[in-house]
């Protein structure tokens, strides 16, 4: 199968790689290419500011989450009937698990998915010292797939001298600079970049940064190279399928917007129907529902507009208790709590499904990724297997639960994780169903034994 693609990828976080993903989109975009995007790893932001450039929405590619096959067939699947796919690498390039080794890297996705590497380099601070830094990220791995520069921050005076020192030296393309922008940049909180729609005019920035990317990068030989990049073999992927199509309510709005697309697809390629609705706007749960899906996000930052809307707080507790299945991570989670504080740490009344409190704290906990195992019997079953995931959340709970045991890899560490009464699997970790379609599936059965009648 041909995808012409490339990966953007840089020597750390915060060198620029977002934004400059960002404003190649527009411009591939603008020239009136059909485009797909991913980003690499598990992060929920990023793609979301994708989605606001091409229209569509943007995928994860991350081979912690993914077997190899699995991982080409998701780029295959999402890239079908575009022109181009561009993925965004993660952290540091060769940064994978537990930072110390290279799997689930930036590398390991492009090696995985054949995918030729454009490496970003932040010069603020270098001009010669930048064929060095090159020189160690292109000798480190002798596999390294990089095959162009572009020059971050960089002089519009000193380019053309430090583009002929890296060819001549290193041997590589340099693509072309990006100058420093003062009116452009994202701004971050405490789980990441702010959300694309609360900056101000960003269409309006993008297309404007696009427009000096045209001027300053050589789009044209960016084309070529992702003309260039290896064929795939195109995978069928077995995926288990049910004649009755369950319904699915899906929490989606402002409060609870992080959520794997690749998710959503894969229950609707096992016979789902979902029906998304909103715990801030909506009075209940959609007339038809015979599951609930309550995805992470920040409802920390809505916890008025979640507690106030006392009908919904109403609806969703009887349907949970009563035994209708429900899937909740992270900030849906901390919705089913009796209380959850909000940023300043003031508790406001929630759905009052898990006894306990939902409340803040000064950094990341249990951050990072993990294999989960059931411990205690619930609507998986015992039998299901293990199931990668995810935690990065500033707020913990005084009732986690016990029903799974969770273990972060090429670690010691471990702990006990998840509520999994009534017909609920309710805990901090963001669950990806690709990695055991046992446990999507088996959700998807125990909701079409509710839509029976049959109780807890």
């Amino acid at each position: 199968m041909r995808v012409p693609r490339f990966l953007i990828a840089a020597g750390a976080s915060g060198s620029g790689k977002t934004l400059i993903t960002c404003g190649i989109l527009q411009a591939l975009c603008s020239r009136g290419k059909k485009v797909s995007s991913f980003k690499c790893g598990p992060d929920y932001i990023d793609p979301m500011f994708h989605s606001r450039v091409i229209g569509t929405k943007s995928r994860n590619l991350d081979t912690f989450f993914t077997d190899e096959e699995t991982t080409r067939y998701l780029l295959e699947q999402n890239a079908k009937g575009t022109d181009i796919s561009v993925i965004e690498g993660v952290m540091g390039y060769y940064d994978g698990l537990g930072g110390i080794d290279t799997k689930a890297s930036a590398y390991d996705v492009g090696k995985v998915t054949r995918t030729p590497v454009i490496f970003v380099v932040n010069t603020k601070g270098m001009s010669l010292s930048v064929l060095a830094y090159l020189k160690g990220f292109l000798e480190y791995k002798k596999d390294s797939r990089i095959c162009g520069v572009i020059l971050n921050q960089m002089s519009p005076m000193l380019y053309p001298e430090m583009k002929k020192r890296i060819e001549e030296e290193l041997h590589i393309a340099v693509l072309g600079y990006v100058p420093k922008m003062e009116n452009l940049f994202l701004e971050s909180r405490h789980l990441g970049l702010v959300m694309p729609q609360e900056i101000k005019s960003l269409n309006e920035k993008l297309t404007e940064f696009a427009q000096t990317l045209e001027q300053t990068l050589e789009i044209d030989r960016m084309l070529k190279i992702a003309e260039e990049a290896e064929e795939l073999e195109e995978i069928d992927l077995e995926i288990p399928y049910l004649r009755e199509q369950p319904v699915i309510a899906v929490a989606r709005d402002e409060a609870f917007c992080f959520v794997y697309e690749d998710n959503l697809e894969l229950l609707k390629k096992m016979g789902a129907k979902l029906e998304e609705f909103s715990p801030i706007h909506d009075k209940e749960l959609p007339e038809k529902a015979e599951g609930l899906l309550l995805y992470g996000g920040y409802p920390e930052l809505a916890a008025r507009e979640l507690s106030e809307n006392e009908s919904m707080r109403k609806s969703i507790r009887q349907a949970i208790i009563g035994g209708m299945p429900c899937m909740a991570e992270c900030g849906g989670f901390m919705y089913l709590h009796e209380t959850m504080e909000d940023m300043e740490g003031k508790p406001w009344s929630m759905a009052g499904v898990i006894e306990g409190r939902a409340y803040h704290t000064e950094k990341l906990g249990r951050f990072g990724y993990i294999e989960i195992e059931a411990k205690k019997d619930q609507i998986a079953g015992l039998d299901g297997g293990k199931i990668r995931a995810h935690e990065f959340h500033y707020f913990d709970s005084t009732s986690c639960g016990d029903f799974f045991h969770a273990q972060k890899p090429l670690r010691k560490r471990g702990w006990d994780c998840i509520h999994g009464e009534y017909r609920m699997i309710a805990g901090f970790p963001h669950l990806y169903y690709y990695s055991n379609r046992k446990i999507p599936m088996r959700f998807l059965e125990a909701c079409i034994e509710f839509r029976k009648g049959k109780t807890v």
